[in-house]
Order: structure tokens, then sequence, then C-alpha cells
């Protein structure tokens, strides 16, 4: 399972606490990275972490869907 993660609003020496290798942005966003997952219950525990580790909800984690067309 991948996903995006967008964060902003962030001070940077927070942003170094991120386990992620990722991109630092100036403007609307701080930060994005590309980030996978073994699974959903993973995925939630590293939300849980963010929601901690930033004090808030100033990010979003978008998980990538991929589809297939016939």
């Amino acid at each position: 399972m991948e996903a995006i993660l967008l964060v902003w609003g962030v001070r940077d020496e927070v942003l170094r606490k991120i386990p992620v290798e990722g991109s630092w942005l100036y403007g609307e966003y701080d930060f994005i990275a590309k980030v996978e997952f073994e699974d959903e219950a993973e995925m939630e525990s590293f939300e849980r972490f963010l929601r901690s580790l930033i004090n808030g909800n100033t990010y979003k984690l978008l998980p990538v869907i991929a589809s297939s067309s016939q």
C-alpha cells in the first residue's frame, strides 16, 4: 500500500523527526513524501504517530489507488 504524505504549517525541527525520506517544499506545503506500508493497520499506526509528533492535523496522508482498465 502506497500513500503520499503532505505536511504544512510545521517547524523544521518537527519535519526532521518524520521517519521517511521526502522533499522539503517552500509554498503551500512544507514537506512531501511517498510512503509505503505493509497494510492498512501500519498506515493507521503511522498516522497516530504523525498526529502526536505534529501535535495536530496539519498533514494529509493520501492513499494511492491503482486501477487497471481492460
